[in-house]
């Protein structure tokens, strides 16, 4: 585990690029699982940046305050003592100490990320607690997964992937993963989580230079190979 602070004057280190493989995506696009099925085959380290923004999210409810509440969030990130590891096997995630692995999933979590996601100097902290996370960890690279990876966190990395699916596919992948949960109200929910976060982020495009795996088409193996064959041949190119 390494802990992190949201700390606007901390000195964020020189990063080398090449340890970044940068993997954005919508949500119920697959990139979690396939991220971390990734790393564990490279042997590189996993970065679920959405965890971070939950955890986030988190903090702020446990403090009473509402995420809607831009001072409260903001006041939340200047204390926010949180702890994410980089094993793609071990998901833990603490604040204070205070293990919210199971917590941050909450559906009263997952309404309210959007209201911190959005707060432009909490943005930019949270970056730079990505760069210094991966600037400091102990493997060739780390698989960092999320919605600005490619534009914002890392535009540099010499592997930037856009990992999506047709909206339907998008929705009943997740409906699969959620026992019990109606596929249109599914489908709706991720309407509703795209169309809000994509107000801060263009995570439906590939930028310039960012390589498009579709898996609409795809299996779980199929992604995982063609993600692994983008990689491949950009990091072969890259140290050729």
């Amino acid at each position: 585990m390494t802990d992190i602070s949201l700390d606007s004057s901390a000195e964020v280190p020189v990063i080398d690029a090449a340890k970044f493989i940068a993997i954005d995506g919508p949500a119920g696009s697959g990139k979690s699982s396939v991220s971390k099925a990734v790393a564990r085959k490279l042997g590189f380290g996993y970065l679920d940046t959405g965890s971070a923004y939950r955890a986030l999210a988190w903090h702020v409810l446990d403090r009473g305050a509402d995420t809607a509440d831009e001072a409260a969030v903001r006041a939340a990130a200047a204390n926010f003592p949180v702890q994410l590891g980089l094993d793609a096997d071990d998901r833990t995630v603490r604040v204070g100490g205070v293990d919210v692995t199971d917590a941050i999933r909450d559906p009263r979590v997952s309404d309210a990320v959007s209201g911190v996601a959005r707060v432009p100097e909490v943005r930019a902290q949270v970056n730079d607690l990505f760069r210094r996370l991966v600037a400091e960890a102990p493997y060739p690279a780390v698989v960092v997964e999320g919605r600005d990876i490619t534009t914002v966190v890392a535009p540099d990395a010499p592997v930037r992937i856009l990992l999506t699916a047709a909206p339907e596919v998008r929705a009943a992948r997740r409906a699969g993963e959620l026992a019990g949960e109606n596929a249109a109200a599914v489908a709706a929910a991720l309407h509703k989580r795209d169309a809000s976060d994509s107000t801060v982020v263009d995570f439906l495009n590939a930028a310039e230079g960012v390589e498009v795996v579709d898996s609409t088409e795809l299996d779980f193996p199929q992604t995982i190979d063609a993600v692994l064959t983008v990689i491949e041949q950009i990091r072969g190119a890259h140290c050729g």
